[in-house]
């Protein structure tokens, strides 16, 4: 199973992997108080789609289309989180973003299932 969560609402479980799938260290986190196992940054947007899309709605459908063109080149990380969920039975994806609707972690699911 996995599942994503916005990592400040993340309650810690046991017998899970947790991943933070976000570019940049998140705001307000210390390495101390991170609750994460894996930070895989390359997995997140490049720097250049993640501006531009901003988290705007009516740019979704545009992002979605141009970051499944950006994890073709992420084969081996989409493949090490179906090989953690074998390992683990659940995986939890983190991301920061406020918006829990628009957010990258939505396409990563798509090519997780």
């Amino acid at each position: 199973m996995i599942r994503t969560s916005r990592l400040y609402e993340y309650k810690a479980k046991s017998n899970t992997y947790v991943i933070l799938v976000d570019r940049l260290w998140p705001r307000g986190i210390s390495k101390e108080n991170k609750v994460w196992d894996e930070w895989m940054k390359s997995i997140a947007p490049s720097n250049e789609l993640r501006k531009w899309f901003g988290h705007d709605p009516e740019k979704w459908e545009e992002f979605r289309i141009r970051y499944h063109e950006e994890l073709k080149f992420h084969k081996v990380e989409i493949d090490r989180i179906k090989e953690l969920e074998q390992q683990y039975g659940t995986v939890h994806l983190l991301y920061t973003s406020k918006n829990i609707e628009y957010n990258h972690t939505r396409v990563i699911m798509e090519l997780l299932h």
